[in-house]
């Protein structure tokens, strides 16, 4: 049996409500980024550490064959009941994928009401708490949102499974970027056998979680969609603006079914939109976004091309980590000039100018801290790197990437 890698950062998250029969436990994120290994780990601490009997412990993995069957909400029923009969005291519910079986809720909603079952879910996509679910459990779930493993995760996992770590810092990073943060991907050698773990990845996405769930009429114009938001992570683009490209390619259409499109990847988690916000009237904008990938991996493993465009490989990496902090995530717009983030928490904000270096020329570092230096309010603006001699100027802090991403509190 593999070692289970603990995810410490989540599992911190959720500790304190193990035994809570009334707070449902729901964990997202975009398959394979660790969910089902996350349970495992709860239910061996509430074994090892809660003294919680292993008969207490029900564990069903409905994408497993032996549950495969299991689509309606009567055999669940039916499923749950059979294996906690004759157990004594509260009982721990771990139930993956539980989006593969219709009108789940009614089945959660009560036996969370039954008061003796502490429950904990799974899905890999949006539509996991929309509706019904939202709707009955009002103020009685409580979400964690899982993502691919962070760069520091990326090194502890390699090095709790005796992976190789390079000593060069900018090296290893780079080889985060390529092989990406899926854990499955630790266990291949080479870049070649983890970017066709990834490819069988996106596959499973859209049969499991795309497929089942929605009609795509045109799967071919589905997908040259999904290759142009994926090759295109990061960039300014509009609805418009996506139309205008596909139609260079004979492909026609409507602004409808693109937006449709792009909803339906970004339920399944594999890309998240980033709008523009203006710091005068502090509103969202409408027209141009940007998207960003849950994993970076889901670019190069479909890309023959393994050179990194840093612009917006660190853009991406900084807004996943912002994700994982629960920041709200914008562009920043000032004026004339923008710059490349807004972290936003409560009343705190924070302002993020990304790069692979400013030490190119003057003109380069000018334009790095041009838009900071134009916000004239008091919060903390950063210029993140890679690979520079750190500095500071006008009270903007010059930070590697790596470092930025370990600070306990960026306000």
């Amino acid at each position: 049996m593999l070692k289970l890698f603990k995810r410490e950062f989540y599992l911190k998250k959720i500790r304190g409500f193990y035994s809570d029969t009334g707070m449902i436990k729901v964990i997202s994120g975009v398959r394979r980024c660790g969910k089902s290994c996350l349970m495992q780990t709860i239910a061996q601490e509430l074994v090892e550490k809660n003294n919680v009997p292993k008969e207490n412990i029900i564990f069903l993995n409905l994408d497993a064959r032996e549950y495969r069957n299991t689509t309606k909400a009567d055999q669940l029923d039916l499923l749950i009941e059979k294996l906690s009969k004759n157990i004594n005291g509260t009982k721990y519910l771990f139930i993956d994928e539980i989006q593969n079986v219709k009108d789940f809720e009614e089945v959660i909603n009560a036996y969370r009401e039954e008061g003796d079952y502490s429950i904990f879910i799974t899905g890999s996509n949006s539509y996991l708490l929309s509706g019904e679910l939202a709707t009955k459990l009002t103020g009685r779930y409580i979400e964690i949102e899982m993502f691919p493993l962070s760069f520091e995760e990326y090194e502890d996992i390699k090095k709790f499974y005796d992976k190789p770590i390079n000593s060069n810092l900018i090296q290893e990073f780079n080889s985060y970027i390529l092989e990406g943060g899926f854990p499955g991907a630790i266990q291949y050698e080479n870049l070649e056998d983890k970017q066709t773990y990834i490819k069988n990845i996106v596959s499973e996405i859209f049969e499991k979680d795309i497929k089942r769930r929605v009609k795509v009429k045109n799967i071919s114009v589905f997908n040259k969609v999904k290759t142009y938001i994926i090759n295109n992570f990061g960039s300014s683009t509009s609805l418009n603006n996506i139309i205008s490209e596909l139609k260079k390619d004979n492909i026609i259409i409507k602004r409808e079914t693109l937006n449709r499109y792009l909803q339906i990847i970004s339920d399944a988690k594999i890309i998240y939109r980033c709008d523009r916000f203006d710091m005068k009237s502090k509103k969202s904008l409408t027209g141009e976004q940007k998207y960003y990938l849950s994993d970076l991996s889901f670019y190069f493993s479909t890309n023959i091309d393994n050179r990194i465009n840093y612009g917006p490989v660190l853009e991406n990496v900084l807004y996943i980590y912002a994700k994982t902090r629960g920041y709200n995530i914008s562009i920043g717009k000032i004026g004339k000039t923008e710059c490349d983030f807004i972290f936003r928490k409560m009343n705190n904000y924070a302002y993020i100018q990304a790069a692979l270096t400013i030490m190119t020329s003057r003109e380069t570092e000018d334009r790095e801290y041009r838009s900071l230096e134009n916000i004239k309010d008091n919060y903390p603006k950063y210029v993140v790197t890679l690979n520079d001699l750190l500095q500071n100027r006008n009270g903007i802090k010059h930070i590697n990437i790596v470092d930025f991403m370990k600070l306990e509190n960026i306000f």
